[in-house]
């Protein structure tokens, strides 16, 4: 199916070029309908044929590996994010799910946080980073990034936790009661084996958001090396080779599905004998 929907896509993308107007048009009294030219929507196989050709003229390099030594460039800083961010949302989940009363007054704060846009945050983070300085620890630059993954990681994983942590079934947690069970004890054997079916799509959504969050952070701090650096550069070019550009947003949009596959692959793995959650 993700195979016939990514067909879909393309057989889209041509049936609107084709019918299309090729400078752009109106809808409801909107100008709102995209240019279906060359220029703004290149056809798909002069995108990926780009893949082969060179980066620049007079360069013997394919730009597909640029673009794959950036991808790699910014999956280890979404991977570092995402890690980050797991750690801080399970902390959180669990310091909510112990204290109602800090649940009632840090929630809100949690929500609030994820509508601070990133472009205004990175270049503080950048400028806090560069001025913490322990012992002889001195902030890296790509740190920053890492940690702009994070900030968009966290807040699904907290959610989707703190909902695992208290969902818990009651005849169990009577059962941990009987026994004299220390809320610690409750916590590791039954609380967070009952949370894990609702923790893997807080996981998933984590994991797509610390690429999001990375390749901002590198776009708005200008951090070299990286996809979101591959897409600022493209774009300046998108004029004369429109077809540049879409090789890098590809890139960012594989490495999406890489870091969510990496979670499906745990939720297999963790969830081989136990039962699923149910959807409805």
């Amino acid at each position: 199916m993700f195979v016939l929907s990514l067909l879909l896509v393309a057989l889209l993308w041509e049936l609107y070029k084709l019918l299309g107007p090729q400078d752009g048009g109106s809808l409801f009294g909107w100008k709102i309908l995209p240019r279906g030219n060359d220029r703004a929507m290149p056809h798909v196989w002069d995108m990926l044929a780009r893949y082969a050709e060179p980066e620049r003229r007079g360069f013997d390099k394919p730009i597909i590996v640029v673009v794959l030594q950036g991808a790699w460039f910014t999956f280890r800083l979404a991977l570092v994010g995402f890690a980050m961010g797991t750690v801080v949302g399970l902390g959180l989940a669990v310091l909510m799910a112990r204290f109602k009363v800090i649940e009632r007054g840090l929630l809100p704060y949690l929500v609030v946080s994820q509508t601070v846009p990133l472009i205004a945050l990175a270049p503080l983070v950048v400028s806090w980073g560069g001025k913490l300085h322990i012992g002889g620890f001195e902030w890296p630059r790509w740190l920053s990034a890492a940690v702009l993954g994070a900030f968009l990681a966290f807040f699904p994983v907290a959610v989707a936790t703190l909902r695992g942590l208290t969902s818990t079934p009651p005849a169990s947690l009577e059962l941990m009661d009987s026994y004299a069970a220390s809320w610690r004890q409750t916590l590791f054997k039954v609380r967070f084996p009952a949370a894990v079916p609702s923790m893997i799509p807080g996981l998933r959504l984590a994991a797509t958001a610390s690429v999001i969050g990375v390749v901002v952070a590198e776009i708005s701090t200008g951090l070299a090396g990286g996809v979101g650096r591959l897409i600022i550069e493209y774009a300046r070019e998108a004029t004369a080779d429109p077809a540049k550009v879409y090789t890098a947003v590809f890139a960012a949009a594989l490495l999406g599905l890489v870091m969510t596959g990496l979670v499906v692959l745990f939720d297999l793995v963790l969830m081989r004998n136990r039962p699923r959650e149910n959807p409805a």
